[in-house]
């Protein structure tokens, strides 16, 4: 059982919770028994698996799946657990699995969303978790957005992570026009937009393009969309959260489309 936080695999571990570290080593964290659950269940490839002798007991048939897919299983205090994890409270096991293995690419069909420059990793984990609830193809992001598998947008994903398709885009202009070419509407959401969402044929293929938090989104972006439509609010309310205006247009599309 490793004990010991000087042990050089769990300084190798704990230097994950930079994004310039798990660029450098090309490796993420999965934390906990949902999302390890979730890895074994699309068959994830994972590369090492961290437990305290408590979850092993607690999660048999789960250890035994991790195992047969993962590099390298330890047993480790409750001390070392602490150490690796990001989470407060970790629930007693975290893995560790190579970046970009999924070779997954976003459609160009049904309804996906594109985002540009998201920096909150709640924000952008929920809409993961929502887009695949809601039954959306796929999900594009800029470069310059949160990382995909920043542990907190893998946990806010309740591991749909895993499940839905995305894409970090160098050119988002670029992939807009892409999707055009290919059929797609391209429905972008602006405040001083005179359409409100509800108004769109959300039956369409749909591109929906969401901007950061705080600027929104670009104008050049907003320039080339098909349609500009915006949420109504109540007199004194700025703007919604990004995540909460994407399930609007998501569900809606989705009552179109089962409502045909």
């Amino acid at each position: 059982m490793l004990t010991s936080l000087q042990n050089s695999l769990v300084k190798q571990i704990r230097k994950l919770h930079s994004t310039k570290e798990r660029q450098k080593q090309q490796l993420f964290l999965l934390e906990g028994t949902h999302l390890l659950e979730e890895a074994c269940a699309v068959n994830y490839p994972l590369v090492t698996v961290f437990c305290t002798p408590n979850w092993q007991i607690a999660h048999p048939s789960l250890w035994q799946k991790a195992l047969s897919r993962c590099d390298r299983a330890e047993i480790v205090s409750e001390e070392v657990l602490q150490a690796i994890a990001t989470t407060v409270q970790p629930d007693g096991v975290v893995a560790t699995a190579k970046r970009d293995t999924r070779q997954t690419q976003v459609p160009f069909t049904g309804i996906v969303l594109a985002l540009e420059t998201v920096q909150d990793p709640g924000n952008l984990g929920t809409m993961i978790r929502t887009a695949a609830a809601a039954g959306a193809s796929g999900l594009w992001i800029t470069e310059d957005s949160v990382d995909l598998d920043n542990p907190k947008v893998l946990r806010a994903s309740a591991g749909q992570w895993f499940r839905l398709a995305t894409a970090v885009t160098e050119d988002l202009k670029a992939t807009v026009q892409e999707s055009q070419q290919a059929g797609m509407q391209v429905v972008a959401t602006l405040p001083s937009a005179t359409l409100t969402y509800w108004e769109v044929d959300w039956q369409k293929p749909t591109l929906i393009l969401l901007g950061n938090e705080g600027a929104g989104l670009s104008a050049d972006l907003a320039a080339i969309a098909d349609k500009q439509v915006k949420i109504p609010l109540s007199p004194g309310v700025e703007s919604l959260n990004v995540a909460i205006a994407a399930a609007l247009m998501l569900y809606e599309a989705q009552r179109q489309i089962f409502a045909k």
